[in-house]
C-alpha cells in the first residue's frame, strides 16, 4: 500500500523526519518497505499560461508558444504536442531545470526560432505511464483549476512530500486505508489526530425514491448494501489536489464521478461503485448469485464465464457488476451521465477471495473485500463520497437512501486485568497508560479498579480476546521498550515419547537384521486393493476419500501398507535387483472420527523381502524383533484367512489372546498378476497394539554357570495340529526346570501314514544352581510324552 505523506498530514499533525516517522510505524508491526521520494533530482520547473499559439513557419508539427511563467515574464516555447490551447496552465522547465532520468533543459534553437525552456509531460517529471491521467498520457501535462503563474510545480504537485510504500498483515483490513494508517501513524508518534465523520447535505430537490425502484437483496453473502443518489452531475475533470492524491497513491485519474469513489477508497479502505442511472433497466438493481455459465463483461473488456458461486449485481436486463471484484461494462459513468447511484457494500470475504482465484481477477477492490470488511464503513464511505461531490461542484445530493441491514454488526465489548497484561508483556505500565494507548487507537476504554473495560470499534475485527489487547498495549508502547529479563519457570529436558523410543528400537533393530527402511506416500488409488486380492466387502476398502485428489491413484487414504510396499518389490524386480529386504513405519487411516471429528489415524510395521530366505526366515525376524522389545506371550497361528497370501504359508501372529498381525508368502495367483519372478514375504503388524505389551522393566539374568541337559522328542500327529499348540502344551508342563522348547523338523513323505505329520522338539533343562542328574527330568519328559500322546492323540516317533 502507498501511503502519501501530504495526504497523512491532512488528518495527522506531523513533526519530524519522514524515516523517523517510518521507522516508529514499523516499530508498531506496520512495516515500511520503503520511502519514495518523487521529486529527486527535479528543479527548475515552475507553472506557465500560455498566453498566445501560432504555427511554426519553418515546421508542420510544430507550434510556437508564448508562455507566461509570472513576474511579467514571457517565455517563447516551441512543442509538437497535440494537446496545448491557449490559455492552459503547464509546467515550464526553464533553462537548466532538470528532469527525471538526469535530462537537463537548456534554451535552444528549433528549425530557426529560438526555444526558452521546454514544457513538461508527467513522465519527463518521474510520474509512471500507468497513473498518468488519458489527457495527458500523449502530450503536455494541463494543469485543472486557476493557477498563479511561477509557482512552484513540484510543490504544487506535492512532489517534493515523500510516499511511504507499506505493507499491511492480512489481519488488519482497516490499515489498507489513509484513515487507518492515519490512527495508527498518531497512535505510534503520539501526534494529534483530527478526523470527522461526513456530512451529508441532501441539497437537491429530487427523491431517490422517485427515480429509483427498488435495491433486492436475494442472497445471505451480502450482509450490507447501501445505495445513495447523485443529481445534477457534471462529469469533467477533478480539481488538480484530488487529482494529486491519487496519483500519489497510485491511482490513475479518470473524471471527477470516478475519481471520488477511487478517493474514498483509499481514504475509507471501502470499496465502491458508481452506476449510471440511465443505463440501469428498472432502474432498479438485485444481488444474486449467479447462474451457472452465464456471462459477463467487466470494466477491463474481458468476458468472464460465472460459476453458481460468484455473486453479481445485476438489473432487469442482466449482470452488471461481479460482486466485490469489478464492475460491469454497460453501467459504468460516462462523459454525458447526469444522475449516478452510489453503491457502498459488504461482501462475504471467502466468496471474493474464490471468485477473484477463479475469475483471474485481481483489483483494489477484491484485495479488500477477501480480508473481510467492517459492514459499517459501507454508508460512511458512501456518505463521504456525497459531501466531497458537494464540495467540489460535481453533483447535488437526492433525498433518501436504500440499505439493506438485517443485522447490524455493533461494538462488543472486551475486559482485560492490567496486571494480566503486565504478566504477559512483562511491563509495568500503569492502567491510566494503557487506557491512554488504547484511546490513541479509538478504542473507548474505561479502567476500573484494575481492569480495563474496551469497547471495541468495528473496523477492529482482530481484537476479541484480552491477549489482542495485550498485543495492541505492547505495540504502541514500543516492544523495543520492554526491559529484558531473564526466564523464569522450571525448564523441562526434550526428548522423544515412550512410543516414539519403542519406534526407534525397533527400526534398529530391524536394520540390524539386514532390512532397510522404506518411506511411501499416505494416499493411494482404490486399484491397490485388487493388486492385494481384497474381496468387495473387505472392511480395509472402507476407505477415506481425499476430496481434492492429485489423481485417481491418490484418492483415498490407506488402510493398509501392503499395496505400497508391494509397489517397490515390483520395481526392485524390474530393475533386476536379486534381492531386497525392507520394513516402514506408517500411519494408516480409518472411516471412523475421533473426538474432533478427524479420521482415526494409527501405526503400523510392514516387513518385507524377497531373495534367498523364507517363510521361517519372516517368522523368526517378527518372534526376535518382539522379543529384544520385551514382550512375551508370542504366538503363531496358522491361518487362510488373507487372500493375498498361500493358503498353506501364512500365520497370524498373536501376543497372548490379542492378534497384532498377519505374514505370509503372497499367492502363486497374485505373484503372476504382478509379474513377479520369485516369491515375496510380507508381514504387517499393528504397531499400535504391539507397544501396548513392551515391558520397559526388562531383567537380564547372568550367563548360566551349569550346563543344560538337551532332550529331542519326535511325535507323529494329526497334519492340521498347528505346531504352536504343541509348544503351548510343553511350556505349560514341563516345569520350573524347563529352559526353552523349540521345533527343529517338520516332516511329511514316505514312512509317515497320509494325513499326518513328524514334529521334532527339543527339549532344554537347567537348574541354575547346580549340575542336573539324569534322573531329575526323566519323570518329567515321560509324564510329557504321555501327556501328549492322549491329549493330541499323538505317538512318539523317536527320543
Amino acid at each position: 500500500m502507498l501511503l502519501p505523506k501530504s495526504w497523512l498530514e491532512k488528518y495527522v499533525t506531523l513533526e519530524g523526519d519522514t524515516r523517523e516517522i517510518a521507522d516508529e510505524i514499523t516499530e508498531s508491526g506496520n512495516h515500511v518497505e520503503s520511502i519514495m521520494l518523487r521529486s529527486k533530482g527535479l528543479s527548475g520547473i515552475v507553472v506557465g499560461k500560455i498566453l498566445k499559439i501560432e504555427p511554426h513557419p519553418n515546421a508542420d508539427k510544430l507550434v510556437v508558444c508564448q508562455v507566461d511563467i509570472g513576474g511579467g515574464v514571457v517565455k517563447q516555447i516551441l512543442t509538437a504536442a497535440p494537446n496545448v490551447f491557449e490559455g492552459a496552465t503547464v509546467p515550464v522547465a526553464l533553462d537548466g531545470a532538470k528532469l527525471a532520468g538526469g535530462v537537463e533543459i537548456h534554451d535552444t534553437t528549433m528549425r530557426g526560432l529560438p526555444s526558452e525552456g521546454m514544457m513538461c509531460s508527467l513522465e519527463e517529471v518521474g510520474m509512471d505511464q500507468s497513473v498518468v491521467p488519458k489527457a495527458s498520457r500523449d502530450g503536455i501535462h494541463i494543469l485543472e483549476g486557476d493557477v498563479e503563474p511561477g509557482t512552484d510545480y513540484i510543490q504544487l504537485l506535492e512532489l517534493d512530500k515523500e510516499v511511504i510504500e507499506l505493507e499491511i498483515t492480512p489481519n488488519r483490513p482497516d490499515c489498507l486505508s489513509i484513515r487507518g494508517m492515519a490512527v495508527e501513524t498518531a497512535a505510534s508518534t503520539d501526534s494529534v489526530l483530527s478526523m470527522d465523520d461526513a456530512v451529508v447535505d441532501e441539497n437537491s430537490d429530487v427523491e431517490m425514491k422517485d427515480k429509483f425502484n427498488g435495491l433486492h437483496v436475494e442472497t445471505e453473502f451480502a450482509p450490507r448494501f447501501y445505495l445513495r443518489m447523485l443529481t445534477d452531475v457534471v462529469v469533467e475533470p477533478s480539481p488538480q489536489w484530488l487529482q494529486n492524491d491519487l496519483m500519489a497513491a497510485g491511482v490513475r485519474p479518470i473524471n471527477n464521478i470516478v475519481d471520488l469513489t477511487n478517493y474514498v477508497m483509499l481514504e475509507y479502505g471501502q470499496p465502491l461503485h458508481a452506476y449510471d442511472l440511465d443505463a440501469l433497466e428498472g432502474p432498479e438493481i438485485h444481488v444474486r448469485l449467479a447462474k451457472e455459465g452465464e456471462t459477463m463483461e467487466t470494466l477491463d473488456g474481458n468476458e468472464h464465464t460465472l460459476s453458481k458461486d460468484d455473486i453479481v449485481i445485476a438489473d432487469n436486463g442482466g449482470i452488471i457488476g461481479l460482486a466485490g471484484v469489478m464492475g460491469g461494462a454497460i453501467s459504468g459513468v460516462q462523459e454525458g451521465t447526469h444522475t449516478v447511484v452510489l453503491e457502498g457494500a459488504n461482501f462475504d470475504a471467502g466468496h471474493i477471495r474464490k471468485t477473484s482465484k477463479r475469475q483471474a481477477i485481481r483489483s483494489e477492490a477484491s484485495t479488500r473485500f477477501e480480508k473481510g470488511l467492517d459492514p459499517n464503513r459501507a454508508k460512511e464511505a458512501v456518505d463521504r463520497v456525497c459531501e466531497l461531490a458537494v464540495e467540489i461542484g460535481a453533483a447535488k445530493v437526492a433525498k433518501g437512501s436504500f440499505d439493506h441491514y438485517p443485522e447490524e454488526l455493533k461494538p462488543w465489548i472486551v475486559d482485560a486485568e492490567v496486571d494480566r497484561i503486565n504478566a504477559l508483556l512483562g511491563t509495568d505500565i500503569s492502567g491510566e497508560e494503557m487506557a491512554r494507548i488504547l484511546e490513541s487507537l479509538l478504542i473507548e476504554t474505561e479502567l476500573d479498579e484494575g481492569t480495563l473495560h474496551a469497547t471495541i470499534p468495528t473496523f477492529r475485527g482482530d481484537l476479541h480476546i484480552w491477549e489482542d489487547l495485550a498485543e495492541e498495549v505492547g505495540r504502541i508502547y514500543g516492544f523495543g521498550n520492554i526491559e529484558p529479563i531473564p526466564l523464569k519457570g522450571t525448564l523441562t529436558r526434550g526428548g522423544k515419547s515412550p512410543y516414539r523410543r519403542i519406534e526407534k528400537k525397533a527400526q534398529e533393530l530391524l536394520l540390524a537384521a539386514g532390512f532397510n527402511e522404506f518411506m511411501t506416500y499416505s494416499f493411494m488409488g482404490p486399484s491397490a486393493f485388487d493388486r492385494i486380492r481384497l474381496k468387495e466387502d473387505d472392511p480395509l476398502r472402507d476407505a477415506v476419500k481425499i476430496s481434492n485428489p492429485l489423481g485417481e491413484e491418490f484418492s483415498i487414504m490407506r488402510t493398509t501398507l501392503l499395496p505400497n510396499m508391494l509397489d517397490i518389490f515390483v520395481k526392485n524386480m524390474s530393475y533386476k535387483n536379486p534381492s531386497a529386504y525392507g520394513f516402514e513405519f506408517g500411519n494408516v487411516f480409518t472411516v471412523d472420527k475421533d473426538a474432533e471429528g478427524l479420521p482415526k489415524e494409527f501405526m503400523k510395521l510392514a516387513i518385507g523381502f524377497y531373495g534367498d530366505d523364507d517363510f521361517y526366515f519372516l517368522k523368526e525376524t517378527i518372534a526376535t524383533l518382539l522379543s529384544r522389545l520385551g514382550i512375551d506371550g508370542l504366538r503363531f497361528v496358522q491361518t487362510q484367512s488373507f487372500p493375498l497370501f498361500h493358503k498353506g504359508r501364512q500365520a497370524e501372529v498373536f501376543i497372548h489372546d490379542e492378534s497384532v498381525g498377519i505374514f505370509g508368502c503372497i499367492h502363486p495367483k497374485a505373484q503372476d498378476d504382478l509379474g513377479l519372478k520369485q516369491p515375496v514375504y510380507l508381514a504387517e503388524l499393528d504397531f499400535s497394539k504391539i507397544v501396548e505389551h513392551v515391558k520397559d522393566d526388562v531383567t537380564y539374568k547372568p550367563i548360566a554357570r551349569f550346563p543344560s541337559m538337551e532332550r529331542d522328542l519326535a511325535f507323529i500327529l494329526d497334519k492340521k495340529l498347528p505346531a504352536q499348540d504343541l509348544l503351548d502344551f510343553v511350556e505349560e508342563r514341563g516345569g520350573e526346570l524347563l529352559e526353552s522348547v523349540d521345533v527343529f523338523d517338520v516332516y511329511f513323505g514316505k514312512g509317515i501314514e497320509e494325513g499326518k505329520k513328524s514334529i521334532a522338539l527339543k527339549l532344554e533343562f537347567r537348574h541354575p544352581d547346580r549340575t542336573l542328574k539324569e534322573e531329575e527330568i526323566t519323570t518329567t519328559v515321560d509324564e510329557l510324552i504321555s501327556g501328549i500322546e492322549e491329549h493330541f492323540h499323538a505317538r512318539l516317533r523317536s527320543k
